[in-house]
């Protein structure tokens, strides 16, 4: 009777992202802090398109979070997922402050159809502090010669 309980905690563990949970990131001055992330539903954990925020790209798992720094000079700040379908939003007039964006997955005919949807500060802030970092990105700009 206890194996079908630990065999589910097994795969239940592995599905979403394992890391630190959400930390602030801290962004020189003239840079926008961008957080993209996905809460955790079991039913679109195996899909991960990849998210783009300026220069960055990253793969964000259920449950994970990225935090995309962008120079507030690329205006307008635009962010991208694709899959079957594509979605992005527009950031005009960024300022060198913090934006939250949630991506979900919806259904389609044959996968899933990625959403990216600009949250609120206070919404955000509850929903991605059970949230964990997203190790790695996909195409990360390499930090400048010191």
């Amino acid at each position: 009777m206890k194996w079908p309980i630990l065999i589910f905690s097994a795969v239940m563990a592995g599905c979403a992202v394992q890391g630190p949970p959400f930390q602030r990131a801290t962004a020189p001055s003239g840079n926008a802090t961008i957080y993209v992330y996905r809460p955790y539903h079991y039913g679109s954990s195996l899909i991960v398109p990849a998210v783009t925020c300026g220069d960055d790209t990253s793969r964000i798992d259920p449950g994970g979070y990225h935090a995309f720094i962008v120079p507030t000079n690329q205006e307008p700040i635009i962010c991208h997922v694709a899959a079957e379908t594509t979605d992005e939003v527009e950031i005009d007039d960024a300022e060198a402050r913090v934006y939250y964006i949630r991506e979900e997955l919806g259904w389609g005919v044959l996968s899933s159809h990625p959403h990216l949807n600009p949250i609120d500060n206070d919404k955000a802030e509850t929903e991605i502090a059970k949230c964990c970092v997203q190790q790695g990105s996909v195409n990360s700009q390499p930090p400048p010669n010191s």
